[in-house]
Protein backbone atom coordinates (compact mmCIF):
# COMPACT_ATOMS: atom_id res chain seq x y z
CA UNK A 1 0.00 0.00 0.00
CA UNK A 2 1.48 3.49 -1.25
CA UNK A 3 1.79 6.59 1.93
CA UNK A 4 -0.49 4.83 3.94
CA UNK A 5 0.04 7.05 6.80
CA UNK A 6 0.20 10.61 5.68
CA UNK A 7 -3.52 11.25 5.98
CA UNK A 8 -3.46 9.88 9.45
CA UNK A 9 -0.38 11.75 10.90
CA UNK A 10 -1.93 14.88 9.55
CA UNK A 11 -5.30 14.11 11.14
CA UNK A 12 -3.57 13.26 14.74
CA UNK A 13 -1.78 17.11 14.02
CA UNK A 14 -4.08 19.20 16.12
CA UNK A 15 -7.02 19.36 18.16
CA UNK A 16 -9.78 20.03 15.13
CA UNK A 17 -9.03 16.43 14.26
CA UNK A 18 -12.99 15.64 14.82
CA UNK A 19 -14.41 18.70 12.74
CA UNK A 20 -11.48 17.81 10.16
CA UNK A 21 -14.84 17.66 7.50
CA UNK A 22 -16.22 20.87 8.45
CA UNK A 23 -12.83 22.77 8.58
CA UNK A 24 -13.02 24.54 5.48
CA UNK A 25 -16.37 25.78 5.72
CA UNK A 26 -17.05 29.50 4.93
CA UNK A 27 -18.86 30.18 8.06
CA UNK A 28 -18.47 33.57 10.03
CA UNK A 29 -18.66 32.73 13.30
CA UNK A 30 -15.98 34.97 15.09
CA UNK A 31 -18.77 37.19 17.20
CA UNK A 32 -21.03 34.44 18.00
CA UNK A 33 -21.03 33.37 21.94
CA UNK A 34 -22.68 32.73 25.13
CA UNK A 35 -23.30 35.62 27.47
CA UNK A 36 -24.36 34.03 31.21
CA UNK A 37 -27.76 36.58 32.81
CA UNK A 38 -29.59 35.63 35.72
CA UNK A 39 -32.15 38.13 34.34
CA UNK A 40 -33.16 39.17 30.58
CA UNK A 41 -33.03 42.67 29.58
CA UNK A 42 -34.96 44.43 27.41
CA UNK A 43 -32.51 45.32 24.49
CA UNK A 44 -31.55 41.44 25.02
CA UNK A 45 -35.55 40.55 24.30
CA UNK A 46 -35.11 43.03 21.06
CA UNK A 47 -32.22 41.71 20.24
CA UNK A 48 -33.67 37.96 19.96
CA UNK A 49 -37.13 39.29 18.36
CA UNK A 50 -34.74 40.76 15.82
CA UNK A 51 -32.68 38.11 15.06
CA UNK A 52 -35.64 35.87 14.26
CA UNK A 53 -37.17 38.89 12.03
CA UNK A 54 -33.69 38.49 10.10
CA UNK A 55 -33.67 34.48 9.40
CA UNK A 56 -37.60 34.75 8.01
CA UNK A 57 -36.63 37.76 5.81
CA UNK A 58 -33.00 36.29 5.06
CA UNK A 59 -34.65 34.49 2.09
CA UNK A 60 -35.93 37.85 0.44
CA UNK A 61 -32.51 39.48 0.29
CA UNK A 62 -30.00 37.20 0.06
CA UNK A 63 -31.68 34.38 -2.44
CA UNK A 64 -33.31 31.21 -2.00
CA UNK A 65 -33.04 28.48 0.54
CA UNK A 66 -30.45 26.65 -1.56
CA UNK A 67 -28.04 29.43 -1.93
CA UNK A 68 -28.27 30.36 1.96
CA UNK A 69 -27.41 26.37 2.68
CA UNK A 70 -23.97 26.92 1.65
CA UNK A 71 -23.29 29.71 4.42
CA UNK A 72 -25.51 28.68 7.13
CA UNK A 73 -24.75 26.02 9.71
CA UNK A 74 -28.25 25.24 11.40
CA UNK A 75 -28.26 23.73 15.14
CA UNK A 76 -30.24 20.36 16.23
CA UNK A 77 -33.74 20.94 18.59
CA UNK A 78 -31.46 20.44 21.30
CA UNK A 79 -29.15 23.16 20.53
CA UNK A 80 -25.97 21.84 19.86
CA UNK A 81 -24.25 21.89 16.52
CA UNK A 82 -25.42 19.80 13.79
CA UNK A 83 -23.57 16.81 13.43
CA UNK A 84 -20.78 17.24 10.50
CA UNK A 85 -22.37 14.66 7.84
CA UNK A 86 -25.93 16.51 8.50
CA UNK A 87 -23.79 20.28 7.65
CA UNK A 88 -22.27 18.02 4.81
CA UNK A 89 -25.51 16.68 3.36
CA UNK A 90 -26.70 20.35 3.42
CA UNK A 91 -23.62 21.88 1.43
CA UNK A 92 -24.82 21.53 -2.29
CA UNK A 93 -28.10 19.59 -1.03
CA UNK A 94 -30.46 21.49 -4.14
CA UNK A 95 -28.85 23.17 -7.16
CA UNK A 96 -30.59 25.26 -9.11
CA UNK A 97 -30.58 25.61 -13.04
CA UNK A 98 -27.54 27.28 -14.28
CA UNK A 99 -25.53 27.20 -11.22
CA UNK A 100 -22.31 25.70 -10.11
CA UNK A 101 -21.94 24.31 -6.39
CA UNK A 102 -18.90 23.33 -4.88
CA UNK A 103 -18.49 21.72 -1.60
CA UNK A 104 -15.02 21.90 -0.42
CA UNK A 105 -15.63 21.25 3.20
CA UNK A 106 -14.09 17.31 2.82
CA UNK A 107 -10.60 16.69 4.22
CA UNK A 108 -10.43 13.96 1.47
CA UNK A 109 -12.20 16.04 -1.52
CA UNK A 110 -13.65 18.27 -3.21
CA UNK A 111 -17.04 17.97 -5.57
CA UNK A 112 -18.47 20.74 -7.46
CA UNK A 113 -22.21 20.04 -9.23
CA UNK A 114 -23.48 21.42 -11.97
CA UNK A 115 -26.85 21.77 -13.78
CA UNK A 116 -28.38 23.04 -17.04
CA UNK A 117 -26.21 23.71 -20.22
CA UNK A 118 -23.07 21.85 -19.83
CA UNK A 119 -20.69 21.16 -22.65
CA UNK A 120 -16.64 19.89 -22.47
CA UNK A 121 -14.27 21.44 -24.12
CA UNK A 122 -10.64 19.35 -23.23
CA UNK A 123 -8.32 21.21 -25.47
CA UNK A 124 -8.81 24.13 -22.29
CA UNK A 125 -9.54 21.41 -19.55
CA UNK A 126 -12.81 23.35 -19.24
CA UNK A 127 -16.22 22.14 -18.89
CA UNK A 128 -18.80 24.93 -19.21
CA UNK A 129 -21.98 26.04 -18.31
CA UNK A 130 -24.11 28.01 -20.69
CA UNK A 131 -26.65 30.66 -18.65
CA UNK A 132 -28.84 33.06 -20.64
CA UNK A 133 -30.67 34.29 -17.65
CA UNK A 134 -30.27 37.60 -16.16
CA UNK A 135 -28.13 37.41 -13.02
CA UNK A 136 -26.81 40.24 -10.34
CA UNK A 137 -24.05 38.71 -9.83
CA UNK A 138 -21.96 39.25 -12.91
CA UNK A 139 -17.94 38.98 -12.23
CA UNK A 140 -16.39 40.07 -15.53
CA UNK A 141 -16.64 39.41 -19.38
CA UNK A 142 -14.36 36.97 -20.90
CA UNK A 143 -11.15 38.31 -21.83
CA UNK A 144 -10.92 35.53 -24.89
CA UNK A 145 -12.53 32.91 -27.05
CA UNK A 146 -13.78 30.09 -24.46
CA UNK A 147 -15.57 27.62 -26.36
CA UNK A 148 -16.41 29.12 -29.53
CA UNK A 149 -18.19 31.74 -28.06
CA UNK A 150 -16.27 35.55 -28.63
CA UNK A 151 -15.52 37.90 -25.95
CA UNK A 152 -18.38 40.09 -26.35
CA UNK A 153 -21.07 37.31 -26.07
CA UNK A 154 -20.22 35.67 -23.39
CA UNK A 155 -20.03 37.14 -19.41
CA UNK A 156 -18.12 34.94 -17.16
CA UNK A 157 -20.49 34.08 -13.94
CA UNK A 158 -18.45 31.96 -12.13
CA UNK A 159 -14.85 30.26 -12.09
CA UNK A 160 -14.10 27.38 -10.04
CA UNK A 161 -10.73 25.08 -10.04
CA UNK A 162 -11.01 21.34 -8.56
CA UNK A 163 -8.85 17.83 -9.10
CA UNK A 164 -10.87 15.39 -8.75
CA UNK A 165 -9.45 12.65 -6.66
CA UNK A 166 -10.04 11.42 -3.73
CA UNK A 167 -6.43 12.40 -2.01
CA UNK A 168 -7.15 15.75 -1.57
CA UNK A 169 -4.80 16.47 1.35
CA UNK A 170 -1.75 14.70 -0.10
CA UNK A 171 -0.03 17.68 -1.92
CA UNK A 172 2.29 15.63 -3.24
CA UNK A 173 0.07 13.04 -5.55
CA UNK A 174 -2.74 16.03 -6.07
CA UNK A 175 -0.14 18.04 -7.97
CA UNK A 176 0.04 14.65 -11.11
CA UNK A 177 -4.03 15.26 -11.16
CA UNK A 178 -5.05 17.36 -14.36
CA UNK A 179 -7.78 20.08 -13.13
CA UNK A 180 -10.52 21.02 -14.39
CA UNK A 181 -11.98 24.80 -15.19
CA UNK A 182 -15.88 25.05 -14.36
CA UNK A 183 -16.67 28.68 -15.84
CA UNK A 184 -20.61 29.43 -15.75
CA UNK A 185 -21.24 31.74 -18.84
CA UNK A 186 -23.90 34.26 -19.59
CA UNK A 187 -24.81 34.32 -22.83
CA UNK A 188 -27.24 36.34 -25.56
CA UNK A 189 -30.69 34.61 -26.04
CA UNK A 190 -30.80 31.84 -29.46
CA UNK A 191 -27.01 32.14 -29.29
CA UNK A 192 -26.36 28.52 -31.21
CA UNK A 193 -23.89 26.09 -29.49
CA UNK A 194 -22.44 23.07 -31.47
CA UNK A 195 -23.04 20.21 -29.79
CA UNK A 196 -20.77 17.17 -31.34
CA UNK A 197 -22.62 14.67 -28.91
CA UNK A 198 -25.61 15.25 -26.25
CA UNK A 199 -26.41 13.02 -23.19
CA UNK A 200 -29.73 12.45 -21.92
CA UNK A 201 -28.04 11.51 -18.55
CA UNK A 202 -25.83 12.90 -16.33
CA UNK A 203 -22.10 13.18 -15.94
CA UNK A 204 -19.51 11.53 -13.21
CA UNK A 205 -16.04 13.32 -14.25
CA UNK A 206 -13.02 11.79 -12.02
CA UNK A 207 -9.46 10.86 -12.05
CA UNK A 208 -8.04 7.57 -12.50
CA UNK A 209 -4.15 9.07 -12.01
CA UNK A 210 -2.45 9.45 -8.19
CA UNK A 211 -1.81 6.02 -6.94
CA UNK A 212 -3.53 4.03 -9.52
CA UNK A 213 -1.68 0.85 -10.33
CA UNK A 214 -2.20 0.09 -6.49
CA UNK A 215 -5.62 -1.94 -6.21
CA UNK A 216 -5.66 -1.13 -2.45
CA UNK A 217 -5.96 2.38 -4.19
CA UNK A 218 -8.02 1.41 -6.84
CA UNK A 219 -11.15 0.36 -4.75
CA UNK A 220 -10.28 3.04 -1.79
CA UNK A 221 -9.61 6.27 -4.39
CA UNK A 222 -11.78 5.13 -7.32
CA UNK A 223 -13.99 1.93 -7.36
CA UNK A 224 -16.05 2.29 -4.01
CA UNK A 225 -16.25 6.39 -4.12
CA UNK A 226 -17.49 5.74 -7.43
CA UNK A 227 -20.29 3.56 -6.22
CA UNK A 228 -20.86 6.00 -3.37
CA UNK A 229 -20.85 9.10 -5.58
CA UNK A 230 -23.02 7.55 -8.80
CA UNK A 231 -25.38 4.76 -6.90
CA UNK A 232 -28.63 6.88 -6.83
CA UNK A 233 -28.48 7.85 -10.10
CA UNK A 234 -29.47 4.00 -10.99
CA UNK A 235 -27.09 3.70 -13.65
CA UNK A 236 -28.21 6.19 -15.79
CA UNK A 237 -25.02 8.27 -15.59
CA UNK A 238 -22.49 8.78 -18.20
CA UNK A 239 -18.38 8.35 -16.54
CA UNK A 240 -16.05 10.88 -17.82
CA UNK A 241 -12.21 10.40 -16.58
CA UNK A 242 -9.47 12.06 -16.28
CA UNK A 243 -5.93 10.45 -17.09
CA UNK A 244 -7.53 7.25 -18.76
CA UNK A 245 -6.00 4.66 -18.57
CA UNK A 246 -7.23 1.47 -21.63
CA UNK A 247 -5.87 -1.02 -18.82
CA UNK A 248 -8.18 0.09 -15.82
CA UNK A 249 -11.24 0.25 -18.33
CA UNK A 250 -10.54 -3.41 -19.12
CA UNK A 251 -9.73 -4.46 -15.53
CA UNK A 252 -13.12 -2.60 -14.00
CA UNK A 253 -15.43 -3.13 -17.34
CA UNK A 254 -17.44 -5.23 -15.37
CA UNK A 255 -17.98 -3.33 -12.31
CA UNK A 256 -18.37 -0.17 -14.67
CA UNK A 257 -21.30 -1.94 -16.50
CA UNK A 258 -23.34 -2.31 -12.83
CA UNK A 259 -22.98 1.23 -12.47
CA UNK A 260 -23.77 2.87 -15.84
CA UNK A 261 -25.34 2.01 -19.04
CA UNK A 262 -23.22 3.78 -21.14
CA UNK A 263 -19.51 3.55 -22.18
CA UNK A 264 -16.83 5.77 -20.23
CA UNK A 265 -15.30 8.94 -22.02
CA UNK A 266 -11.57 9.52 -22.14
CA UNK A 267 -11.77 13.59 -21.25
CA UNK A 268 -8.22 14.41 -23.00
CA UNK A 269 -8.48 11.86 -25.95
CA UNK A 270 -12.35 12.52 -27.13
CA UNK A 271 -12.09 16.02 -28.29
CA UNK A 272 -15.64 15.95 -29.47
CA UNK A 273 -18.18 18.50 -27.16
CA UNK A 274 -20.06 16.11 -24.79
CA UNK A 275 -23.26 17.88 -23.23
CA UNK A 276 -25.22 17.07 -20.68
CA UNK A 277 -27.63 18.22 -18.24
CA UNK A 278 -26.36 17.80 -15.00
CA UNK A 279 -23.10 16.87 -13.92
CA UNK A 280 -20.90 15.42 -10.79
CA UNK A 281 -17.48 16.55 -10.48
CA UNK A 282 -15.18 14.72 -8.20
CA UNK A 283 -15.84 11.93 -5.86
CA UNK A 284 -17.17 10.96 -2.30
CA UNK A 285 -15.16 9.50 -0.19
CA UNK A 286 -16.08 8.15 3.81
CA UNK A 287 -13.53 6.16 5.01
CA UNK A 288 -11.34 3.46 4.29
CA UNK A 289 -12.93 0.85 1.87
CA UNK A 290 -16.32 1.27 3.46
CA UNK A 291 -19.73 3.09 2.88
CA UNK A 292 -21.12 4.96 5.71
CA UNK A 293 -25.10 3.88 5.45
CA UNK A 294 -26.12 7.13 6.88
CA UNK A 295 -25.01 9.19 4.16
CA UNK A 296 -26.19 7.21 1.78
CA UNK A 297 -29.87 7.30 -0.40
CA UNK A 298 -31.66 4.25 0.55
CA UNK A 299 -28.96 3.74 3.55
CA UNK A 300 -26.73 1.59 1.41
CA UNK A 301 -23.62 0.48 2.75
CA UNK A 302 -20.56 -1.71 1.73
CA UNK A 303 -22.58 -4.62 1.23
CA UNK A 304 -24.66 -3.34 -1.41
CA UNK A 305 -21.49 -2.81 -2.57
CA UNK A 306 -20.06 -6.11 -2.61
CA UNK A 307 -23.22 -6.88 -4.46
CA UNK A 308 -22.55 -4.87 -7.28
CA UNK A 309 -19.09 -6.75 -7.33
CA UNK A 310 -21.38 -10.26 -7.10
CA UNK A 311 -23.26 -8.79 -10.12
CA UNK A 312 -20.65 -7.42 -11.79
CA UNK A 313 -18.19 -11.07 -11.63
CA UNK A 314 -20.80 -14.05 -12.06
CA UNK A 315 -21.69 -13.79 -15.39
CA UNK A 316 -17.89 -14.40 -16.01
CA UNK A 317 -17.34 -16.89 -13.46
CA UNK A 318 -20.45 -19.03 -15.40
CA UNK A 319 -18.93 -18.79 -18.13
CA UNK A 320 -15.28 -20.06 -16.79
CA UNK A 321 -17.27 -23.30 -14.96
CA UNK A 322 -18.99 -23.66 -17.95
CA UNK A 323 -15.86 -24.05 -20.03
CA UNK A 324 -14.17 -26.41 -17.40
CA UNK A 325 -16.90 -28.61 -17.39
CA UNK A 326 -16.85 -29.05 -21.16
CA UNK A 327 -13.12 -29.26 -20.95
CA UNK A 328 -13.46 -32.16 -18.21
CA UNK A 329 -16.31 -34.04 -19.84
CA UNK A 330 -13.93 -34.17 -23.14
CA UNK A 331 -11.67 -35.54 -21.29
CA UNK A 332 -13.20 -38.35 -19.53
CA UNK A 333 -14.81 -39.16 -22.78
CA UNK A 334 -11.58 -39.28 -24.38
CA UNK A 335 -10.31 -41.59 -21.21
CA UNK A 336 -13.54 -43.28 -21.42
CA UNK A 337 -13.13 -44.39 -25.24
CA UNK A 338 -9.62 -45.45 -24.90
CA UNK A 339 -10.50 -48.38 -22.05
CA UNK A 340 -13.67 -49.12 -22.64
CA UNK A 341 -16.02 -50.70 -26.06
CA UNK A 342 -16.62 -47.57 -28.48
CA UNK A 343 -20.30 -48.55 -27.60
CA UNK A 344 -19.96 -47.83 -23.95
CA UNK A 345 -21.21 -43.42 -23.73
CA UNK A 346 -20.59 -41.63 -20.41
CA UNK A 347 -23.76 -40.02 -18.71
CA UNK A 348 -23.43 -36.44 -18.96
CA UNK A 349 -25.61 -36.47 -15.47
CA UNK A 350 -23.38 -38.50 -14.07
CA UNK A 351 -20.17 -36.38 -15.08
CA UNK A 352 -21.64 -32.98 -14.00
CA UNK A 353 -22.46 -34.95 -10.68
CA UNK A 354 -19.00 -36.09 -10.12
CA UNK A 355 -17.51 -32.81 -10.91
CA UNK A 356 -19.50 -31.26 -7.91
CA UNK A 357 -18.82 -34.54 -5.63
CA UNK A 358 -17.30 -33.65 -2.29
CA UNK A 359 -18.01 -29.67 -3.39
CA UNK A 360 -18.57 -28.90 0.67
CA UNK A 361 -16.80 -31.98 2.46
CA UNK A 362 -14.07 -29.42 4.05
CA UNK A 363 -13.99 -25.72 4.64
CA UNK A 364 -12.03 -24.13 2.13
CA UNK A 365 -9.15 -21.84 2.87
CA UNK A 366 -7.56 -19.61 0.48
CA UNK A 367 -4.03 -18.12 1.13
CA UNK A 368 -2.72 -15.08 -0.29
CA UNK A 369 0.82 -15.57 -1.03
CA UNK A 370 3.39 -12.57 -1.35
CA UNK A 371 6.44 -12.81 -2.89
CA UNK A 372 9.07 -10.40 -2.02
CA UNK A 373 8.98 -8.46 1.29
CA UNK A 374 6.33 -9.61 4.13
CA UNK A 375 6.32 -13.16 2.21
CA UNK A 376 5.47 -16.42 4.89
CA UNK A 377 8.61 -18.02 4.73
CA UNK A 378 7.33 -20.98 5.99
CA UNK A 379 4.28 -21.18 3.83
CA UNK A 380 4.41 -25.01 2.89
CA UNK A 381 4.51 -25.84 6.37
CA UNK A 382 1.22 -23.43 7.07
CA UNK A 383 -0.51 -25.20 4.06
CA UNK A 384 0.41 -28.66 5.76
CA UNK A 385 -1.27 -27.63 8.94
CA UNK A 386 -4.59 -26.37 7.22
CA UNK A 387 -4.72 -29.55 5.57
CA UNK A 388 -4.18 -31.54 8.42
CA UNK A 389 -6.94 -29.50 10.46
CA UNK A 390 -9.60 -30.41 8.00
CA UNK A 391 -8.94 -27.61 5.27
CA UNK A 392 -9.41 -28.35 1.51
CA UNK A 393 -6.29 -25.29 1.05
CA UNK A 394 -5.92 -23.26 -2.10
CA UNK A 395 -2.68 -21.11 -2.66
CA UNK A 396 -3.86 -17.47 -4.55
CA UNK A 397 -0.90 -15.22 -5.87
CA UNK A 398 -2.55 -12.59 -7.92
CA UNK A 399 -1.14 -9.73 -9.47
CA UNK A 400 -1.85 -6.69 -11.34
CA UNK A 401 -2.37 -9.23 -14.57
CA UNK A 402 -4.41 -11.27 -12.63
CA UNK A 403 -8.40 -11.60 -14.27
CA UNK A 404 -10.55 -10.15 -11.28
CA UNK A 405 -12.96 -12.34 -11.75
CA UNK A 406 -10.89 -14.99 -11.52
CA UNK A 407 -10.19 -14.21 -7.92
CA UNK A 408 -13.59 -12.86 -7.02
CA UNK A 409 -14.53 -16.81 -8.29
CA UNK A 410 -11.79 -18.08 -5.42
CA UNK A 411 -12.15 -15.92 -2.79
CA UNK A 412 -16.20 -15.94 -2.92
CA UNK A 413 -15.78 -19.51 -2.68
CA UNK A 414 -13.71 -19.97 0.34
CA UNK A 415 -14.78 -19.91 4.29
CA UNK A 416 -11.76 -18.50 5.28
CA UNK A 417 -8.57 -16.04 3.93
CA UNK A 418 -4.95 -15.67 5.28
CA UNK A 419 -2.62 -13.10 4.15
CA UNK A 420 -0.03 -10.34 5.12
CA UNK A 421 -0.72 -6.91 5.72
CA UNK A 422 -0.44 -5.54 2.28
CA UNK A 423 -2.59 -3.79 -0.40
CA UNK A 424 -3.49 -7.49 -1.37
CA UNK A 425 -5.65 -7.34 1.47
CA UNK A 426 -8.23 -5.44 -0.48
CA UNK A 427 -9.20 -8.48 -1.38
CA UNK A 428 -11.24 -9.19 1.55
CA UNK A 429 -14.21 -7.31 -0.30
CA UNK A 430 -14.40 -10.59 -2.40
CA UNK A 431 -15.15 -12.76 0.46
CA UNK A 432 -18.94 -13.36 1.45
CA UNK A 433 -19.86 -11.64 4.74
CA UNK A 434 -19.64 -14.28 7.65
CA UNK A 435 -16.60 -15.68 6.13
CA UNK A 436 -13.26 -15.42 7.82
CA UNK A 437 -10.28 -13.10 7.35
CA UNK A 438 -6.90 -13.50 9.12
CA UNK A 439 -4.75 -10.84 8.44
CA UNK A 440 -1.09 -11.48 9.69
CA UNK A 441 0.23 -8.68 11.16
CA UNK A 442 3.98 -7.58 10.91
CA UNK A 443 5.92 -5.76 13.07
CA UNK A 444 5.34 -1.71 12.57
CA UNK A 445 1.77 -2.32 10.53
CA UNK A 446 -0.46 -2.41 13.57
CA UNK A 447 -2.39 0.55 13.39
CA UNK A 448 -2.42 0.39 9.88
CA UNK A 449 -3.85 -3.26 9.68
CA UNK A 450 -6.51 -2.64 11.80
CA UNK A 451 -7.67 0.84 10.33
CA UNK A 452 -7.18 -0.37 6.47
CA UNK A 453 -8.58 -3.81 6.42
CA UNK A 454 -9.84 -5.10 10.05
CA UNK A 455 -12.33 -2.38 10.80
CA UNK A 456 -13.52 -2.57 7.30
CA UNK A 457 -13.89 -6.17 7.29
CA UNK A 458 -15.93 -6.36 10.00
CA UNK A 459 -18.01 -3.73 8.71
CA UNK A 460 -18.63 -6.08 5.87
CA UNK A 461 -19.59 -8.28 8.03
CA UNK A 462 -16.30 -10.76 8.37
CA UNK A 463 -15.10 -12.72 11.17
CA UNK A 464 -11.89 -10.67 11.32
CA UNK A 465 -8.71 -12.49 13.11
CA UNK A 466 -5.66 -10.43 13.95
CA UNK A 467 -2.48 -11.88 13.84
CA UNK A 468 0.31 -9.38 15.66
CA UNK A 469 3.62 -11.46 15.43
CA UNK A 470 6.08 -11.66 17.74
CA UNK A 471 9.71 -10.25 17.28
CA UNK A 472 11.10 -13.34 17.09
CA UNK A 473 8.41 -14.22 14.07
CA UNK A 474 10.07 -11.11 11.91
CA UNK A 475 13.09 -11.15 10.07
CA UNK A 476 14.14 -8.19 11.14
CA UNK A 477 14.55 -10.30 14.38
CA UNK A 478 18.05 -11.40 12.96
CA UNK A 479 19.16 -7.81 11.63
CA UNK A 480 18.39 -5.75 14.87
CA UNK A 481 19.57 -6.07 18.63
CA UNK A 482 16.73 -7.06 20.39
CA UNK A 483 16.50 -4.23 22.46
CA UNK A 484 16.39 -1.84 19.19
CA UNK A 485 13.55 -0.10 18.68
CA UNK A 486 12.90 -1.40 15.74
CA UNK A 487 11.88 -4.27 17.39
CA UNK A 488 11.03 -2.98 20.86
CA UNK A 489 9.19 0.01 20.18
CA UNK A 490 7.83 0.27 16.40
CA UNK A 491 5.43 3.11 17.15
CA UNK A 492 8.78 5.64 18.01
CA UNK A 493 9.73 4.47 14.46
CA UNK A 494 6.69 4.98 12.76
CA UNK A 495 6.49 8.08 14.47
CA UNK A 496 9.57 9.08 12.22
CA UNK A 497 7.87 8.92 9.35
CA UNK A 498 6.23 7.20 6.68
CA UNK A 499 10.00 6.68 4.59
CA UNK A 500 11.23 4.57 8.03
CA UNK A 501 7.92 2.83 7.87
CA UNK A 502 8.35 1.81 4.46
CA UNK A 503 11.72 1.10 4.70
CA UNK A 504 12.16 -0.91 7.66
CA UNK A 505 8.42 -2.67 7.52
CA UNK A 506 7.15 -2.66 4.28
CA UNK A 507 9.91 -3.55 2.56
CA UNK A 508 12.67 -5.33 4.60
CA UNK A 509 10.63 -7.55 6.77
CA UNK A 510 9.29 -11.57 5.99
CA UNK A 511 7.70 -13.77 8.09
CA UNK A 512 8.47 -16.97 10.03
CA UNK A 513 5.24 -17.94 12.08
CA UNK A 514 5.23 -19.60 14.85
CA UNK A 515 2.81 -22.22 13.72
CA UNK A 516 1.96 -23.86 17.20
CA UNK A 517 0.80 -19.96 18.00
CA UNK A 518 -0.74 -19.17 14.89
CA UNK A 519 -2.55 -23.13 15.08
CA UNK A 520 -5.17 -21.44 17.87
CA UNK A 521 -6.47 -18.98 15.31
CA UNK A 522 -7.13 -21.86 12.81
CA UNK A 523 -8.88 -23.90 14.97
CA UNK A 524 -11.30 -20.86 15.79
CA UNK A 525 -11.66 -19.78 11.72
CA UNK A 526 -12.65 -23.91 11.65
CA UNK A 527 -14.96 -23.49 14.53
CA UNK A 528 -16.59 -20.52 13.26
CA UNK A 529 -16.56 -21.93 9.32
CA UNK A 530 -18.63 -25.09 10.75
CA UNK A 531 -20.76 -23.26 12.70
CA UNK A 532 -21.53 -20.93 9.64
CA UNK A 533 -21.90 -23.60 6.93
CA UNK A 534 -24.76 -26.12 6.21
CA UNK A 535 -25.84 -28.70 8.69
CA UNK A 536 -24.75 -31.67 5.60
CA UNK A 537 -21.36 -30.08 6.73
CA UNK A 538 -21.65 -30.23 10.46
CA UNK A 539 -22.54 -33.57 10.30
CA UNK A 540 -18.88 -34.71 8.71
Amino acid sequence: MVHYLRYHQLRKGGESIKDEESQNLDLDCTNSGYYKRTKPKLSYILFLVLLSFSFVLAPLFFGSSSNLSLLYSPGTKDGSTMAKEDVKAAVCSSVSNGTICCDRSGYRSDICIMKGDIRTHSDSSSIFLYNSRSSKNLINYVSRTVGGIEREEAEELQHEKIKPYTRKWETSIMDTIGELNLVSLKVNSGTDHVCDVYHDAPAVFFSTGGYTGNVYHEFNDGIVPLYITSQHLNKKVVFVILEYHNWWITKYGDVLSQLSDFPAIDFSGDKRKHCFPEAIVGLRIHDELTVDSTLMEGNKNIVDFRNVLDRAYWPRIRGLIQDEQREAKEKWRRELSSSSPSSEKPDSHCIGKHLQENEWKKPRLAILSRSGSRAITNENLLIGMAEEIGFKVEVLKPDKTTELAKTYRALNASDVMIGVHGAAMTHFLFLRPGSVFIQVVPLGTTWAAETYYGEPARKLGLEYIGYEIDPRESSLYDKYEKDDPVLRDPRSVNKKGWEYTKKIYLDSQNVRLNLRRFRKRLLRAYQHTLSMSNPRLQAQ
